[in-house]
């Protein structure tokens, strides 16, 4: 779903960006024909690949990103820019080009995410905005990629809406859906980008009734057997029998929230059997990470909600991408390529291609850039940059399970090496053709 008719996105922005661009403009430099870059120098420390996220969404903010009567009014109100910025302002939509890594897909260090060709003008001012959104979804997607790996076949719920800014927790749902969780708790997302949604009870609720049993016979009673009871506000085992007694051995889940996870699994899986209810499954949850859902493979549980660690990105909470200018109109007409040299902060000037190389039985070998032309194509690779943006216009909009599926295939290209929670380099390396 697009929420790009929506409120304008032009001052989610830094200051800077405005003032580049009244300078720009009284130099006489704000037309040049340039191209700016999104990219990674290197991936967040231990982590071995990065997944892409918040495309969908940096194309709806580019769509809203137009300065209205309020937005200059303001912006006059504080003397930020000079009348002429403002004037340039009150026009502005961006008419360049954008290519990227589309939705889901996996990155390494200086994999090109987004190549924006506009005028300098144009494109600089969308610097912070994409930013934002990719360094914040993609640090939340390659969390909940490392966890959905660690889970296998068992389904990961995001339950982590509490835990970070409430509009924040929406793009996390989103992000977390893209890498595979199942589902989400989180309503908004479910209204703005279909998410679906999951969600019964909490101790609250037990401890609003007089009794556990009252509480279970009211959840039963107004949402059926199918739903999860919450057996870990008292005792536990009390509360599994209590369940089976009130829901019978059809009722869908427990959920354990507290203590020894793995321990309690066992110990409720071997009395939900005695019991009878050998259908039904067992939920964890419990500030869950990565790690956490690895340790728990051999533990008879059937899910996992995962809350603080997914919307913190696991200890990541930003993946460092950088914008920068890569190449600009000379003063001859021609577009040449320019970098930043400051040390430990180098860029590599030039319009950049990219391919995942692969080898002959589908294993990721290399990301393959190329500076200044297409990197080749050995016969076995695939392209990694599709268009977004065409003269302005949005081209590369897509569902979330197109997501969702591309970055299983892109996931399952890598070497099993990446599935390794231990603290590793990428799993492949960067080559660079065309460039000295």
């Amino acid at each position: 779903m697009s929420t790009s008719a929506g409120a304008s996105t032009a001052l989610l922005t830094d200051h800077y960006e405005l003032t580049m661009l009244q300078s720009a403009l009284a130099s006489g430099a704000s037309e040049r024909r340039s191209v700016f870059e999104m990219f990674p120098r290197r991936l967040p420390p231990g982590r071995r690949y990065g997944v892409v996220a918040g495309v969908g969404r940096a194309l709806d903010a580019i769509e809203s990103f137009t300065f209205g009567a309020d937005e200059i009014d303001l912006l006059r109100s504080q003397a930020v820019v000079d009348e002429r910025t403002l004037d340039w302002l009150a026009g502005y939509r961006f008419r360049g080009d954008i290519w990227g890594y589309p939705e889901g897909e996996t990155y390494f260090p200086y994999s090109p995410l987004l190549v924006v060709e506009s005028t300098f003008a144009e494109a600089v001012l969308l610097e912070t905005v994409l930013l934002s959104i990719y360094n914040h979804d993609s640090a939340i997607a390659s969390a909940a990629s490392r966890m959905t790996w660690a889970a296998g076949e068992r389904p990961c719920i995001e339950m982590g809406s509490r835990r970070t800014h409430e509009q924040a927790a929406v793009a996390c749902a989103r992000a977390a859906y893209v890498a595979g969780f199942r589902a989400s708790s989180n309503l908004r997302a479910r209204q703005l980008y279909d998410v679906p949604t999951a969600g019964t009870s909490a101790h609250s609720f037990t401890l609003l009734h007089d009794t556990e049993e009252d509480a279970f016979r009211a959840q039963v009673g107004a949402l059926g057997n199918a739903t999860t009871l919450l057996v870990d506000t008292y005792d536990i085992p009390e509360a599994v029998r209590l369940a089976v007694k009130v829901a019978g051995p059809d009722l869908a889940a427990v959920r354990i929230d507290s203590g020894d996870l793995g321990l309690l699994a066992h110990q409720v899986r071997a009395q939900l059997d005695e019991l009878g209810a050998t259908q039904t499954r067992v939920i964890v949850t419990s500030d869950l990470d990565e790690f956490a859902i690895a340790g728990l493979s051999s533990a008879p549980v059937d899910g996992y909600g995962v809350g603080t660690q997914l919307v913190t990105g696991s200890g990541h909470p930003t993946c460092g991408f950088v914008y920068k200018l890569v190449a600009r109109e000379g003063a001859d007409g021609e577009v040449v390529g320019v970098a930043k040299r400051s040390r430990d902060k180098i860029s590599i000037g030039g319009r950049k291609y990219a391919l995942r190389r692969l080898s002959p039985d589908g294993t990721a070998e290399a990301e393959v850039i190329g500076v200044g032309e297409p990197a080749v194509n050995d016969g076995d690779d695939r392209g990694l940059l599709v268009p977004l943006v065409r003269a302005g216009q949005v081209v590369g909009r897509e569902p979330l399970e197109v997501a969702r599926e591309r970055h299983l295939r892109s996931r399952s290209e890598l070497p099993l090496v990446a599935r390794q929670l231990s603290q590793g380099d990428p799993v492949i390396e960067t080559r660079f053709e065309g460039y000295e």
